[in-house]
């Protein structure tokens, strides 16, 4: 037993899921990874095309070259729609549940009331029949146009006008007056505040800002999220801690997964710093759990950015080599997504894909692991692999791997 390492590639779905025709009309045709391979043939990933994307995704006019000793599948969203947190979550054991649908202007009297007991001066923004708060002059709160609608509010900022710390203190005082699923905190250095508020927009009954409009991710960028209502006691990291295992988080999953009782890396978006942390982690111990997120690449997605997403993919594609270096026969290592962000669909929300499983175990080769029902089997193999009690939802892989040991 050693180490088993994740990197979720986040928003690298590898196709539309067959749900889509009823539920998101908007994402037929999604394929975030054939689209970039097809767009850019003469380019290379030799670390991921290695590890059996191209198994996967069947791009035939890519350069990435489909490697019969690569150990494959696919996995399909189990929680309902595509969403970061609802994804790591499901990724970690959880069995998702039905998301609370609750659009901005359901909680909007409740958050100005709370915040203005708080001491803080809080204007109404409005667009036609729907209003955002801006707080202090310098906070646009609204619902999250990127993710499900009516399910995520962003707390944004202009953190040239106010420090980040302080803008926690008015995510808190959000997160504590709203029971969607999700409240996300960030903010970025921008020119001016009138960014976040030029960028407010409504979709249906939702009302905030487009953030890759805003520009707020273009420089200094930090983000915190927000849960509600997951027990993290059925999750893989307390699991795990209960048999004096640790985990290591990096990037943003240690921002929306509780890990109270191992090393969480949080408020990280740059990919070669998140990497760097991450070899750091993994020279360091022989044993342990560690969940590395690579944010960019959703990002790009957002920004409908296919070469930005490729540079991105290329710095990951490096790191994933120097992380298998570090490793030894006992080592696991799983490549994945938690969801789509096709840069070409013309929306810059997520995109409902099922995601890539690529594993790397040194003696495995050309191992078959199908097309999994959810996320949970990673986190039930991670289980498995250390001898912890399983999570509440999952089935383990491990199995299919014991022959090639």
């Amino acid at each position: 037993m050693g180490r088993f390492i994740v990197i979720v590639l986040d928003g690298f779905g590898v196709g539309a899921m067959d749900d889509v025709y009823e539920s998101r009309s908007k994402d037929i045709g999604a394929n975030t990874a054939y689209k970039l391979l097809a767009s850019y043939p003469n380019r290379d990933l030799p670390t991921l095309a290695l590890l059996g994307l191209n198994n996967v995704v069947d791009c035939n006019v890519s350069r990435l070259r489909q490697n019969p000793n690569a150990n494959t599948g696919t996995i399909k969203l189990r929680h309902q729609g595509c969403d970061t947190f609802a994804g790591h979550q499901e990724l970690m054991g959880t069995l998702p549940k039905l998301p609370r649908v609750n659009p901005f202007h359901n909680s909007i009297d409740t958050i100005q009331e709370s915040l203005e007991e708080a001491g803080y001066f809080v204007e109404r923004v409005k667009r036609g029949e729907l209003a955002v708060l801006l707080v202090e002059q310098s906070v646009v709160i609204g619902d999250n146009l990127e993710a499900e609608l009516g399910e995520v509010y962003n707390v944004a900022a202009d953190l040239n006008r106010i420090e980040f710390d302080s803008l926690l203190n008015i995510g808190r005082i959000v997160r504590a007056n709203n029971d969607v699923a999700r409240n996300i905190v960030f903010g970025g250095r921008l020119d001016a505040t009138e960014q976040l508020i030029n960028s407010i927009e409504v979709r249906g009954e939702c009302v905030g800002v487009n953030a890759p409009k805003s520009k707020v991710y273009e420089r200094g960028f930090q983000v915190a999220h927000l849960g509600y209502g997951v027990n993290h006691l059925v999750q893989v990291p307390h699991l795990l801690a209960n048999i004096d295992c640790e985990t290591v988080l990096v990037g943003k999953v240690a921002d929306i997964v509780e890990n109270d009782l191992g090393v969480s890396f949080k408020g990280l978006v740059d990919t070669e710093q998140i990497l760097s942390i991450a070899y750091q982690e993994i020279d360091k111990r022989k044993h342990g759990f560690i969940c590395i997120n690579v944010q960019e690449t959703d990002l790009s997605g957002h920004r409908q950015d296919p070469d930005l997403y490729w540079q991105v993919l290329d710095k990951s594609d490096v790191g994933i080599a120097k992380i298998m270096q570090l490793m030894n026969d006992e080592d696991v290592l799983v490549v994945t997504a938690d969801h789509g962000n096709d840069p070409y669909i013309g929306h810059g929300q997520h995109t409902r894909e099922k995601v890539p499983l690529l594993l790397h175990k040194n003696g495995i080769n050309g191992a078959c692991l199908s097309e999994r029902a959810t996320l949970a089997d990673i986190g039930a193999s991670v289980a498995e692999y250390f001898g912890a009690d399983l999570p509440e939802s999952g089935e383990s892989f491990i199995e299919l791997l014991k022959p090639f040991d």
